[in-house]
């Protein structure tokens, strides 16, 4: 049976705790990463946690993955996305692959700020998996042992600033201000026999109520497993490390044709991107100040609900 866990703040105090029909049971210990939680926590042993809880309503929500933690990412991951980005998906056989910065993380109900040098604010759901154990040398991960690598998963929002990521190359950069991270609000722990789930899961994102992205995991190009095994020998992998696999089509960023893209590449560099600016431009889909965005991710039979992210866009403070 999977295990909702929450990682909060009650009377200034950072603990976790076990969620259940909006009650917590707090585990005991103090734990300063995910990946001290993990280690010390095994899901069998959480499954006979007892004793006294406390209303969920009355703490505040942290982060499930701490900031001492990896977070990479895997990009144009679902098929409609890749065409959505400019891409064709017959022709694309390469896992993207790329980081953010920790110091993004943040809570799931926290405030996006849109930094003022931004215009084009986009917003991605992604399922993320958290890591079990360290990986220091290349494995080769299946189907049949994946549950030996994978802790948990997790929601995912990788907020995007698509005039730094795209026309300056810098995906590093336009996908880590501080706060284009919420991570969680409850990190689903899994047994062997919930793995199957991970392709079954439901992602839905609404922007002010309207649904924005909505798919299943089904849709994965690159599944776990292999992303893990080619991750393997890339480089360390380590406890509680975050892997984010991919967003769904339905973000604001619309990006020119194969055929368009070739007829651009006659114009010069400054040319080129004024165009594709001006593109960016007639899309009402960009988040602005006071955009409400929601995110959630269900399990076909329920069992796993990762809770609802909801994220308010914020002016940057002068």
């Amino acid at each position: 049976m999977a295990l909702h866990v929450l990682h909060y703040l009650h009377h200034g105090r950072a603990q976790w705790g076990v969620v259940a029909e909006g009650a917590i049971t707090p585990i005991p210990g103090e734990y300063e990463s995910t990946a001290a939680f993990i280690e010390a926590n095994p899901v069998e042993r959480l499954m006979i946690l007892s004793g006294p809880s406390i209303p969920e309503s009355e703490v505040q929500w942290l982060s499930p993955i701490t900031a001492n933690q990896q977070f990479i990412c895997q990009g144009a991951n679902y098929r409609q996305h890749m065409i959505e980005s400019g891409m064709d998906p017959d022709v694309k056989k390469f896992n993207m692959i790329f980081t953010k910065a920790p110091s993004c993380i943040v809570a799931a109900d926290s405030a996006i700020v849109k930094p003022r040098a931004v215009r084009f604010l986009d917003y991605e759901i992604e399922l993320g998996l958290v890591l079990k154990r360290d990986i220091t040398s290349g494995e080769t991960v299946t189907e049949a042992n994946l549950h030996e690598y994978i802790a948990g998963v997790v929601i995912v929002n990788d907020y995007s600033a698509r005039d730094i990521q795209i026309p300056q190359m810098q995906f590093y950069k336009g996908k880590s201000f501080r706060t284009f991270g919420p991570v969680g609000p409850y990190l689903c722990l899994l047994e062997k026999h919930d793995i199957p789930k991970l392709k079954e899961l439901v992602l839905t994102l609404t922007v002010n109520g309207t649904v924005r992205q909505n798919d299943t995991t089904a849709g994965l190009v690159y599944g776990p497993a292999e992303t893990l095994t080619e991750l393997s020998r890339v480089h360390d992998l380590r406890t509680g490390d975050l892997l984010a696999t991919g967003t769904p089509s339905g973000c604001a960023l619309s990006i020119p044709s194969p055929e368009k893209q070739r007829a651009a590449a006659q114009l010069s560099e400054e040319d080129k991107w004024r165009l594709f600016l001006k593109m960016q431009e007639d899309r009402p889909q960009y988040l602005q100040v006071g955009d409400v965005v929601e995110a959630w991710i269900v399990s076909l039979d329920r069992s796993i609900n990762l809770g609802v992210q909801q994220n308010v866009v914020v002016e940057e403070a002068v």
